[in-house]
This record gives C-alpha cells, sequence and structure tokens, in this order.
C-alpha cells in the first residue's frame, strides 16, 4: 500500500459532493482506468457523499493482492442503518465494506502504477482546481448523453443480431424440412432392407434344410451302389470264385480299395446330415468301458502305420450311463484321426474319472497342428494344409464335438507343432436331467446373432415353447439395428463372424442405455478364452453342448 494518500478533501457543504464526484473522476483517470471505470467510480461516490456530509474521503493505492483504487469515507456515524446511496456503490464497485463509522470502496486497476507515476497523479490532482456545480452537472450530462448513445448503439445492433437470426431460422427450419423428408425416405429404405433381409434369411434357412436333405438324400442313393461294388468286387477275389490274373486282381483290390474309401465320405456325409437336422437320438444306458476300449484297440490296431504303436489303457471304473454307440464313434475318430498324421511313436487313450466327468484322452506324437490352423479344426469340410496333408472330408472332429454335445460333453484339443495333439473328451457320468415342457422358463421375443443358418435353425428349434418370438441377424450390423428397433428379451451372440466378432456387439450394446439391460448368451464353438469383453455377457454357451436343457437352464438362471 502507498504510505501517502493520492488525495483527501472533506465533504463540508453539498458543493463539496460535487466536487467530490469530479475528483473521484480526475483520481481514476490519473491511473489509468477507462471511461466507463471513471463514471462509476465519480458516481459511486455521488450517491454516498450525499448522505455523510461532514465526512473525510481518502483516495490511495495498494498492490496486495492486486493493484486496486481505495477510497476511504470515515469521521461521521450514520446510526443504526446503513446509508441508502451503499448498494447503488456496490454493483458500481468491486467491493463496498460498512464498518462503524467507515466506509471502504475498492475497484481493480488496469496495473500497477511506480512510485513515480503515483507523484505524478498526486501532484496533478493538487493542481487541479474544482469546478462550479454547473460545470459538473454539464459533464455528467455530457457522461449520461454518451451512455445513451451507447445503449442506443447496443439496441441497433442487438436488433441487427435478431433480424440474422430469424433469417437464420428459416434456414433452419428448412433445413430440418429437408432432413426430415430424407430421413423418411431412408426409413422406408431400412424397412424395405429389413423386409428383404428376413425374406433373405428364410430363404437361407430353406435352403439349408434343402442342402441337409440333398445330403441325406444322395448319401443314402450312393450308399447302395458303392456297398454293391464292394460286394461284387469282394466275391470276384473269392478264391472260390474264377481264377484271375495277377494284373486283374491288383485292379480289383484297387477298386476295392476305392469303393471303402468313398464308402467312408458317403458316410461321413450322412452322419453331418443327421446331425444337423437333428435326427441323431440318444439312446441312454449304462456303458462297460472296458468293452468300448478293447473293441477300439482290437479293430484299430492294424491301421497303424510301421513304427507307430496304438496304446489303450485300462479303463477307470466308472458307473457311466450315456450312448455306448454315440461315445465310440467320437473316440473311434479321435484314434482314426490320430494313426492317420502319426508316422513313429505313439497313439495312447486313457481316462480318468475327475468329480463327476469322465475325461478320456487321445495322444499322439504325430505332425501336430500348425498354430494357425488350430481355430478351424473343429469347422466343418476343413482340413489342415501341409505336406501331411490326406484325402478325407475334413468331417471327423465337427461330427465328434457335435456327438460330444449331444452328449452333454466338451471336446477339447491341445497341439504343438511338430510334437503332437491332444484330444480331450469330458461327459457327465450321468446324462443331464431333461426339462418338463410344462416347466420350461418363457421368454418374449429372443434374438440369434449368427452368420451360420444351420446353428440359427437349430437354436430356433431348441427355443421351440420357449420363446413366443425369434428374430434372426447374420452379422453384428444387422444385429444392433435389430435390437435397437424390436428390444428383444434375450440375445444369443455367436462370437466369431464374418465382418466383425460379437465382442464389438457386446461393447456398442453396453454402450446404449436402450440395449445394455438386455441379457446377451453367447453361444460359441470358439475358446472363450480368446476374446475380451465376455464379462459383458449374461452367459456362455459351447455350440458343441447347446442342448434344449442348457438353454433353459440359461434362460430360467436369466429370469430370476
Amino acid at each position: 500500500m502507498s504510505v501517502e494518500p493520492l488525495l483527501s478533501l472533506t465533504l463540508r457543504d453539498e458543493h463539496a459532493v460535487f466536487v467530490l464526484r469530479q475528483r473521484g473522476r480526475e483520481v481514476a483517470a490519473a491511473l489509468g482506468m477507462e471511461h466507463q471505470d471513471q463514471v462509476r467510480v465519480a458516481t459511486a461516490l455521488s450517491e454516498i457523499g450525499r448522505q455523510v456530509l461532514g465526512a473525510i474521503v481518502t483516495f490511495s493505492t495498494t498492490d496486495t493482492p492486486r493493484p486496486q483504487l481505495t477510497i476511504v469515507v470515515s469521521g461521521v456515524g450514520w446510526g443504526s442503518g446503513t446509508p441508502d446511496g451503499v448498494a447503488a456503490a456496490a454493483r458500481l464497485m468491486d467491493e463496498v465494506r460498512v464498518e462503524d463509522e467507515r466506509i471502504t470502496l475498492t475497484r481493480r486497476l488496469p496495473g500497477r502504477n511506480t512510485p513515480e507515476e503515483l507523484a505524478a497523479a498526486r501532484q496533478e490532482l493538487a493542481s487541479s482546481a474544482p469546478t462550479t456545480a454547473l460545470d459538473e452537472l454539464s459533464v455528467q450530462n455530457q457522461q449520461l448523453v454518451a451512455a445513451l448513445e451507447d445503449v442506443q448503439a447496443h439496441r441497433d445492433e442487438l436488433l441487427q443480431l435478431n433480424a440474422e437470426l430469424e433469417e437464420t431460422n428459416k434456414g433452419v427450419m428448412a433445413l430440418y424440412g429437408q432432413l426430415s423428408e430424407e430421413l423418411e425416405q431412408t426409413n422406408q429404405g431400412v424397412v424395405a432392407l429389413y423386409a428383404e433381409l428376413d425374406e433373405r434369411s428364410a430363404q437361407l434357412r430353406e435352403a439349408n434344410e434343402a442342402k441337409s436333405r440333398f445330403l441325406a438324400n444322395v448319401s443314402h442313393e450312393l450308399r447302395a451302389p458303392v456297398t454293391a461294388i464292394i460286394g461284387l468286387t469282394r466275391l470276384l477275389l473269392d478264391p472260390r470264385s474264377d481264377p484271375l490274373t495277377g494284373e486283374q486282381t491288383h485292379q480289383l483290390q484297387l477298386v476295392q480299395s476305392s469303393a471303402a474309401d468313398l464308402l467312408d465320405r458317403v458316410n461321413d456325409l450322412l452322419d453331418l446330415a443327421k446331425a444337423e437336422s437333428n435326427r441323431i437320438e440318444v439312446s441312454w444306458e449304462r456303458v462297460d468301458l472296458a468293452a468300448v476300449f478293447g473293441q477300439l484297440r482290437g479293430t484299430l490296431r492294424p491301421l497303424a502305420k510301421p513304427g507307430v504303436e496304438l496304446v489303450v489303457a485300462e479303463p477307470p471304473a466308472a458307473d457311466l450311463v450315456t450312448d455306448e454307440l454315440l461315445l465310440t464313434q467320437i473316440l473311434r475318430n479321435l484314434l482314426t484321426n490320430a494313426l492317420k498324421f502319426t508316422d513313429t511313436g505313439t497313439v495312447t487313450m486313457g481316462g480318468w474319472v475327475a468329480e463327476d466327468r469322465l475325461n478320456i484322452a487321445v495322444a499322439d506324437t504325430g505332425i501336430g497342428i500348425p498354430l494357425a490352423e488350430q481355430p478351424r479344426v473343429f469347422e466343418e469340410f476343413h482340413q489342415v494344409r501341409g505336406a501331411h496333408q490326406t484325402g478325407g472330408t475334413g468331417l471327423g472332429l465337427p461330427y465328434a464335438r457335435r456327438l460330444a454335445g449331444l452328449l452333454g460333453g466338451v471336446l477339447a484339443m491341445v497341439s504343438e507343432p511338430g510334437e503332437g495333439s491332444t484330444f480331450t473328451l469330458s461327459l457327465p457320468l450321468r446324462p443331464p436331467p431333461q426339462p418338463d415342457e410344462a416347466d420350461l422358463p418363457r421368454t418374449g421375443r429372443a434374438l440369434l446373432v449368427d452368420d451360420d443358418p444351420a446353428a440359427r435353425h437349430r437354436l430356433r428349434q431348441i427355443l421351440t415353447g420357449m420363446a413366443d418370438e425369434v428374430a434372426e441377424a447374420a452379422d453384428v450390423r444387422s444385429a444392433l439395428a435389430i435390437a435397437a428397433r424390436d428390444r428383444p428379451d434375450v440375445i444369443f451372440l455367436n462370437l466369431r463372424m464374418p465382418g466383425g466378432d460379437g465382442t464389438e456387439f457386446l461393447a456398442a450394446a453396453a454402450g446404449d442405455p436402450d440395449l445394455s439391460a438386455i441379457p446377451v448368451v453367447v453361444v460359441t464353438a470358439a475358446d472363450p478364452a480368446d476374446f475380451t469383453g465376455l464379462d459383458r455377457a449374461a452367459a456362455v454357451l459351447a455350440k458343441e453342448q447347446l442342448s434344449r436343457h442348457a438353454v433353459a437352464e440359461v434362460l430360467a438362471r436369466i429370469a430370476r
């Protein structure tokens, strides 16, 4: 704070109030304040000065906490009330403090004044002569006229802005109308697209059903002539038949071998057709594992290449209830596949019981499966590529996994390229309880998201009697659009699809307040450990374990 005040005066009479106003304006000007701030200071002092005649008014400056003009009015008491002019002054100054016999007014300065500048201001103020009341009134009128002109200028500017805003609003309304029309046309196109998608989806279902019927019919039609070829060839090669030349015998053996291979492929296609159309019925019965293991050991040992040993360990003592025929098919497929790709070493099969499940592992020391191919080994018609690629339909492992799912089990794989593979079948010791149709959980609308029409058809059949309506989508984008439109009660989502995996759907649904509350059941043939974001799913079901019981259990859990 400066030691010496800039100016000090006493309000002896009413004329001194005009002088106070003049001095306040001059002090503000000397300290570099703008014209409007000068008028504010002068007017605030005029409002207070009329009510505190006899007071002493002191002008000074302070530097902390910031540069400001400080005006102190002191020396006169005003009783219990506060002068009326204080309220008006408070609206014009930064701060007005009222104490017992003291009023302090402050206003921020545009900058810090040096001691030399303050000394010059004092000298200038000391040499300034007070004007008359009329002169001060004239200055005040000039200030009022200038303020009115500013108000008029602002009013004219406001009117211009209002006119421009009106024109802008007209443009916005026109644009809004155009956008609304375009949006309406787009909505009509989307509705038409959905109708087309629904039609295409129905066509795909029909095509898939036709494919299954075609596979079944063709397989049946092919089996008869192929079986006849094998039978006739066996008759020709019978030693009791007419003797053949060596070349004829060799050629007939080739025919017999080729016919046997063709019959295997036809049987694979027939099995696939049955599995896809859900025409495989499970016969639950107690199974003698020792007999199953012994049969496989005896029938498959001749398939081992020279230098390869087939080792079938003694099975564990387990009270197993399952379908013996399907279990044998699964294990035969696994052992045949292992023997096919093992040139040296061993192929072993062993089992153990853990809690209420039977686990059977088939391990080999063969070529193993390349890392890039491992995610696709359970895909239908897919064969591992490479120097050891062999013939076949590529249906053995997918079919084995389907059968494992029908038995309530899981088929998993671990493989190391160059070192071998291990396939593990895990089955429940007892069949899963079948739900009573009368006690099935109910849901309103279900959405099935899967690029595979066969998978959607199978799940649609499973949901019969549980879901009132079922919608389908073949990709993530269509699924999000249908979900936003229909608000399904539950969504069944495949993870791996072309054009984006299911985790993108989970993330988008979680970020949408309208979709985040819809439970999502992930149904996948892939390993869930390969995906992130599955914590947003209400449940995860393996495709090979997909059954009416499993889906009913999940829907009941969601409903709770």
